[in-house]
């Protein structure tokens, strides 16, 4: 029986490890691809070579051609520029959406029925480039940030509390960056919120460190960023869809009303199956944490507006 078969956009540090801790949990064949000659094939050869050591019979194969991605289950999509010193966010933000349009065509265009995951930031303003670069319906198009964002602020709360981090389940809503939106009240050890665990004021700390979680890493690597916690994060939306487990994770899916937000991918608990989002779950939020998921919404909002409007200004100029 064929394996089912998973294409990961760029071979920089989370395409690589999103691609080895696929291979290596047996989940799936695995495509690296990236516009640099030999780096996807290195790369994927490296892999390869560890399959009998780590036990899995997985391909892992690297390429710069698309067409071996053809028949994809999956397409996760991590190729992008990192922000450089002295680049405008604006500047950031035009030239990822150039070449997450770019990849997301291509690999669209061979394999029709795929999921897509996108992981490159800014991610909430991403997902609407993909959405329209593919064509495909909004379930198949989903983002990775609640999963990480979820996950370092388990790490954190398992820290303080001093307790196995497998206790503890969190919840993180809107979008990716500053204007996230922890819900400590949705937040448990054991069953019990953490609310009842830890004074406002610390659980406060936590939130905050949880909203600078990919900045922290930023800031004591002093070259590069995250890349161990967002690989895992991408490979348990992964298994959770090629696994058709209908498992509730935070991702970013298309709003059409939920929440009050229309039109927008923005962070919000979905449930994962084979053909993607089976399903957007919308709870009830305090006024407080409404007004802070609408904070965020308009955060992801003005990102997608500010795009249109420099695709407005090129066709101007071209």
């Amino acid at each position: 029986m064929a394996h089912p078969k998973v294409t990961v956009i760029g071979a920089g540090n989370v395409g690589a490890t999103t691609a080895q801790r696929i291979a290596e949990a047996g989940l799936a064949d695995v495509v690296l691809v990236d516009i640099v000659e030999g780096l996807p094939q290195g790369k994927a050869l490296d892999m390869a070579e560890a399959a009998p050591v780590m036990g899995h019979d997985m391909q892992v194969v690297g390429t710069n051609d698309y067409a071996d991605t053809a028949g994809s289950d999956v397409i996760v999509v991590t190729s992008g520029l990192a922000r450089q010193p002295g680049m405008s966010r604006d500047d950031l933000l035009a030239k990822n959406a150039g070449i997450v349009r770019s990849v997301v065509r291509r690999a669209a265009a061979a394999s029709p029925d795929a999921v897509l995951i996108i992981v490159t930031n800014p991610l909430d303003a991403m997902c609407h480039v993909a959405l329209e670069a593919s064509g495909f319906p909004p379930e198949r198009v989903i983002g990775m940030a609640g999963v990480l964002d979820t996950a370092r602020f388990r790490t954190f709360i398992a820290q303080e509390l001093k307790v196995s981090v497998t206790n503890v389940h969190a919840f993180v809503l809107g979008g990716h960056g500053d204007t996230m939106v922890p819900l400590p009240r949705y937040s448990t050890v054991g069953g019990v919120p953490i609310t009842e665990l830890l004074p406002a004021e610390r659980i406060e700390e936590l939130v905050t460190r949880t909203r600078n979680g990919g900045a922290e890493i930023v800031a004591l690597l002093k070259t590069g960023s995250a890349y161990y916690a967002p690989a895992a994060s991408t490979y348990q939306m992964v298994d959770a869809i090629l696994g058709d487990r209908h498992e509730i994770l935070p991702c970013a899916a298309l709003l059409q009303g939920q929440y009050g937000a229309h039109g927008l991918f923005v962070g919000v608990p979905v449930q994962l199956g084979r053909g993607g989002i089976e399903k957007i779950i919308e709870i009830e939020l305090l006024p407080e944490e409404a007004a802070a998921f609408k904070h965020s919404a308009d955060a992801v909002q003005e990102l997608v507006t500010r795009m249109a409007e420099m695709a407005a200004e090129a066709r101007a100029a071209g």
